[in-house]
């Protein structure tokens, strides 16, 4: 028996596949937050999903119990999902994979995605992240994209991924993709460090519309945007009760308002950000100063 299970195969029209995973690669819950609101608002219908039995720890990610009619216990296992849609305006349909980062087993989970993928004949995959990073809340959300493959980096205006270091499942789905020779790319929305247990409409807006200029389609983000005010001013209020926080805070400001990112070609690369941030950091310690822990 697969362990992919699916329902019905749909018939789609020029397919993209849209995936985002809680866990590591999900700080502040930018990602799945974009993932879902997209889910919603394009009323996305579910048609397969991959058995958890085989990749998911359930001591590190357990199931839930619930109460079905106020009456009987039913259980709901940690899952991902593959979910279909219309993108509205377009001529084309979106896949999208929602779930949690698999445990083990993380070749085997990402030929089955491919492999479904390459059967509904998906033209280009994009995997969303969220990463902790020193950011404003105050501020948008700085987006970074990345392609492995040169001629896609160029078409879609991203730039090659210079990151060296552990990686999670998004960043093995992208090296899966490249060795099959599925068009995918990845985004990247910066969440603030010093706020992430809150989930942040500020990084999934940042995302979906970074997602929107990369499909050349449009995307109503107005509900995140609402949802994105009443987060800030929360966060400010959060923030104020503390001198220090708050220093470093307008700090952050400061130094965030020295960069430009009106114009996509302007955008400092990642290895830019970290001396940037290497710097600032450098200057607060030999400023005896270490930061709000």
């Amino acid at each position: 028996m697969s362990e992919l299970r699916i329902v019905g195969r749909p018939a789609l029209r020029r397919p993209v596949l849209i995936a985002a995973f809680r866990g590591w690669n999900d700080g502040g819950q930018g990602a799945t937050l974009a993932a879902g609101y997209l889910a919603r608002t394009w009323n996305a219908e579910r048609f397969a999903d991959i058995d958890p039995e085989g990749f998911v720890d359930f001591q590190s990610n357990r199931p839930h119990v619930s109460l079905d009619e106020g009456l009987t216990r039913k259980i709901d296992w940690p899952e991902n999902a593959f979910y279909h849609a219309e993108i509205p305006g377009t001529d084309r349909d979106a896949v999208l994979l929602l779930g949690v980062e698999p445990s083990m087993r993380w070749k085997t989970f990402c030929g089955l995605v491919i492999g479904l993928a390459e059967e509904l004949g998906v033209e280009l995959l994009v995997t969303l992240g969220s990463l902790l990073a020193d950011v404003p809340h105050t501020r948008a959300a700085p987006v970074t994209g990345a392609a492995s493959d040169p001629a896609l980096v160029e078409s879609l205006g991203l730039q090659h991924s210079r990151y060296e270091g552990p990686t999670g499942i998004v960043g093995v789905l992208q090296d899966s993709c490249r060795r099959a020779g599925l068009p995918a790319a990845s985004l990247w929305a910066a969440v603030p460090h010093y706020v992430s247990l809150a989930p942040s409409p500020r990084a999934a807006r940042a995302l979906c519309d970074r997602l929107a200029q990369l499909l050349a389609v449009e995307i109503d983000t107005a509900e995140l945007a609402e949802a994105e005010e009443s987060y800030a001013e929360q966060v400010t209020e959060a923030v104020s009760t503390d001198e220090e926080t708050a220093a470093y805070v307008a700090e952050l400001e400061r130094r965030s308002d020295e960069l430009d990112f009106e114009d996509d070609d302007e955008i400092p690369s990642g290895d830019t950000l970290a001396a940037e941030l290497t710097r600032f950091l450098r200057e607060r310690e030999a400023d005896g100063d270490d930061g709000p822990r």
